[in-house]
């Protein structure tokens, strides 16, 4: 697990009213996702169980980008959008991830079938729910409320539908209203955000289409031409016209938010995903349709050839034959009995036509070429192939992305090192107090340990990491030891950021001047280092340069 799924893992696995607490401080935009995971890790306590809700959003995800495309163009856009949704590596990272971000997405997925339906039938009331649930999953999925507005423009709606869905949208927005005012309160734990720019759009816009440089082109090729029937009949909503403003609003709005204060991380509009691959589907059916006329006028246009050869290379016949032909008729207009033997006098053939082709009286004509239809089930075929071949062009990423490696840390690795480097009994001082978060999820590697600085355990006090001491209490608790293991971040020990928090500061300036540091792991960016008291007369570690101090992580 990396840091953020520990902090879902060890929330989860408190009590109710612990959780409750702790949301008055910290983490309120996941609180109604630490209650649903309360009662999914009270069956099994494990990474696996962990990230099994996140991986099923993922794959109902899919499934309901396939239901987008099947209502508002045909099943085979609805089935290639929802393979093109699977495959996706942006997808794929969140589905394998302990956190809200999936569900998330998978809510906000079913609003908008939701939508659709209520543009049809004008009842708003479950798209409304689904969508406030969403919210309280994660705020910022409130700004799917943006989305459905421009496609209700798009579509030129009629008076009913905008007002249908402004009462859904208002009941959504008062039920958000509690969560906003408490979450303004806790915006330190996003202060460590930078504006987006130019390059976080171009990048944001390859996770959405495939990171690969061949699948970029392609799907990049096919959503543009997917814009095409992005308006038609007044009060019909397209699947352009869904899918754009779902891919483009979203994001676009948070970004140019974020160059006031920034809010901005893709995961937050993972969301806004599912536009692209029905983008890329409409493309994609686009030239399926241009594909199929163009082979049913091919056959026509050859049989019309065939037929002129035809014509100007016979002759007329004045052979009899055995039946009457049509043009032909006997003098006196009795029609002789089948298999007469009477003589016919044959009315002469009619002039040649303009172009001065003979005009055929006897032999069989030639009849007009139909018009011959691709399967349906070629085009399907081909569209399924199509999307394995973008798997297979971004399967090394996928596999790639499997790796502990990818994620910001792993504080499994981190507390393998720490088990092979402490002994029972062995004082620990965690630095900053967020480093704590590995024994609070690892506890086996940190059995028997002293932790020197903290006074009361994450779960008592409502904090996600436990309180500690003050200042000068650490300093008291410090000057007892001889030797003190330090799990700390290592740019800190590095000098690359100082700390706001008194304690932290304190907990630094000891180590500096009073110990020495000895043997080290580095692991993740997380430093097991032993620090064993100066002897007297050895002077201290000279002071670290000031750094700008770097925002608490979120």
């Amino acid at each position: 697990m990396w840091r953020d799924e520990a902090v879902t893992f060890q929330v989860g696995r408190r009590t109710v009213p612990q959780i409750w607490r702790l949301l008055h401080d910290v983490d309120a935009v996941h609180g109604l996702y630490y209650l649903v995971m309360h009662p999914v890790l009270a069956v099994h306590p494990g990474e696996v169980v962990l990230r099994l809700p996140s991986a099923c959003a993922a794959a109902v995800t899919a499934a309901l980008v396939a239901a987008l495309g099947t209502h508002l163009v045909r099943p085979r856009v609805g089935l290639w959008a929802g393979l093109l949704y699977a495959v996706a590596p942006m997808a794929g990272h969140y589905a394998q991830e302990g956190r809200s971000y999936a569900l998330v997405a998978a809510g906000a997925t079913g609003a908008t079938l939701l939508f659709v339906r209520a543009v049809r039938t004008g009842s708003w009331w479950a798209y409304g729910t689904v969508l406030g649930v969403t919210c309280w999953l994660h705020e910022f999925a409130v700004l799917l409320l943006l989305a459905h507005a421009v496609s209700l423009a798009l579509a030129r709606a009629g008076g009913a539908v905008w007002r249908g869905w402004g009462r859904a949208a208002v009941a959504v927005a008062l039920s958000l209203l509690p969560m906003v005012l408490v979450s303004r309160g806790q915006a330190a734990q996003v202060a460590w955000l930078r504006r987006p720019t130019a390059d976080t759009a171009e990048g944001l816009l390859r996770l959405f289409l495939g990171p690969a440089d061949g699948v970029y082109r392609v799907c990049l090729g096919l959503a543009l031409l997917g814009l095409a029937g992005l308006v038609r009949r007044r009060g019909e909503l397209t699947c352009a016209g869904v899918a754009l403003p779902l891919a483009v609003v979203p994001p676009g709005v948070l970004m140019l938010l974020s160059q006031i204060s920034p809010l901005y991380v893709d995961r937050y509009v993972l969301y806004a995903l599912g536009g692209a691959p029905l983008l890329v589907a409409c493309g994609a059916e686009r030239v399926a349709r241009v594909a199929g006329r163009l082979w049913a006028e091919r056959p026509a246009g050859v049989a019309v050839r065939a037929r002129r050869r035809g014509r100007a290379g016979r002759r007329p016949s004045a052979r009899p034959s055995a039946e009457p032909l049509s043009g032909l008729v006997p003098l006196g207009g009795a029609v002789p009995p089948t298999g007469s033997a009477e003589r016919f006098d044959l009315v002469p053939p009619p002039d040649p036509a303009p172009h001065g082709d003979p005009v055929p009286v006897s032999g069989p004509a030639v009849p007009a070429a139909p018009r011959r239809r691709v399967p349906v089930g070629v085009f399907v075929a081909a569209g399924v192939a199509a999307v394995a071949v973008v798997l297979l062009q971004q399967l090394p990423l996928l596999q790639a992305d499997r790796s502990p490696g990818r994620r910001p840390d792993d504080l499994a690795a981190v507390s393998r090192i720490a088990a092979r480097a402490l002994r029972p009994g062995d004082p620990v001082l965690f630095l900053p107090v967020q480093t704590r978060n590995v024994a609070l999820t690892y506890p086996g590697a940190f059995r028997g340990t002293r932790d020197v600085a903290l006074v009361e355990g994450a779960a008592a006090s409502g904090t996600l990491y436990g309180r500690e001491a003050g200042p000068d209490e650490l300093r008291r608790r410090l000057a007892r030891l001889d030797r003190v293991r330090v799990v700390a971040d290592q740019a800190l020990l590095a000098g690359g950021w100082t700390p706001r928090n008194a304690a932290e500061r304190a907990k630094l300036a000891v180590l500096r001047t009073e110990f020495v540091p000895g043997e080290e792991t580095v692991r993740e960016g997380v430093t097991v280092r032993l620090y064993v008291r100066r002897a007297s007369g050895r002077p201290p570690l000279p002071p670290l340069p000031p750094t700008p101090p770097r925002p608490a992580r979120g």
